[in-house]
């Protein structure tokens, strides 16, 4: 049986894979059903369909975008995801780099209940404007 350092770093990893997959609906399936994503505060998308949707949104503006895991902290049922993204955004064909970190809950069977996502967004927008 695998350990749990194991098991969590297998799952960061393979999260940041399907991130750079272009598939919404292999990164809603690290969700729990009902499990939500919050960007910085904002509205939380509820659902895998909700949060597939999210991802699709991301898949758009970015044709090339890649995750990276950087590092993966956890202690018992929360864990710290630490992300680099980097892409070309779609219409302005910048190239933009950002990171940030989502810190989840988890579900017994290791799915996210709850993911709190944290990027700097002012940052994010100045590197699609290109200024």
């Amino acid at each position: 049986m695998a350990s749990i350092r194991d098991t969590l770093n297998n799952l960061a990893r393979d999260y940041a894979i399907a991130w750079s997959s272009g598939d919404p609906e292999a990164v809603a399936g690290f969700f729990a059903p009902d499990g939500t994503i919050t960007v910085n505060r904002g509205d939380p998308f509820v659902g895998r369909s909700a949060i597939a949707d999210m991802a699709r949104g991301f898949f758009d503006e970015f044709v090339d975008l890649e995750v990276r895991c950087d590092m993966l902290r956890w202690a018992g049922t929360h864990a710290i995801f630490v992300w680099t993204l980097e892409g070309h955004h779609a219409e302005t064909r910048n190239h933009v780099i950002t990171r940030g970190w989502e810190e989840w809950d988890m579900t017994a069977d290791n799915k996210v209940q709850s993911s709190l996502w944290w990027y700097d967004a002012e940052d994010y927008q100045r590197q699609i404007d290109g200024v």
